[in-house]
């Protein structure tokens, strides 16, 4: 008996803010960078690569290769992507809020 499987786009599932939060908390429990850029590639491809593109000002190209499994992007091109102290624009939609561990 042949196994059948089909695609997994995670993209699909990420309908809401919320959703996107819960995603990318999991994944920075993991402690992968790599994962990191490519859960927001992601994220990115659930909003809107068009829209992330107009609102970052990177070349669409640079932010796909970037934030794919096998990109590493450069810590100034994550920092555009999540606008982390970089504007008052969220192109995620999100916040980085830091706490310290010994809460």
């Amino acid at each position: 008996m042949t196994l059948q499987t089909t695609p997994w786009d995670s993209a699909e599932y990420l309908k809401t803010d919320k959703d996107i939060a819960a995603y990318l908390d999991a994944v920075l429990e993991e402690g992968d960078p790599a994962l990191v850029a490519h859960a927001l590639g992601i994220i990115a491809r659930a909003r809107g690569i068009k829209q992330m593109v107009d609102e970052t000002g990177l070349a669409r190209d640079i932010l796909c290769s970037s934030l794919s499994a096998e990109g590493k992007p450069e810590f100034a091109t994550v920092l555009k992507v999540i606008s982390l102290g970089a504007s008052f624009a969220y192109p995620l939609g999100l916040i980085m809020i830091f706490q310290s561990s010994t809460y």
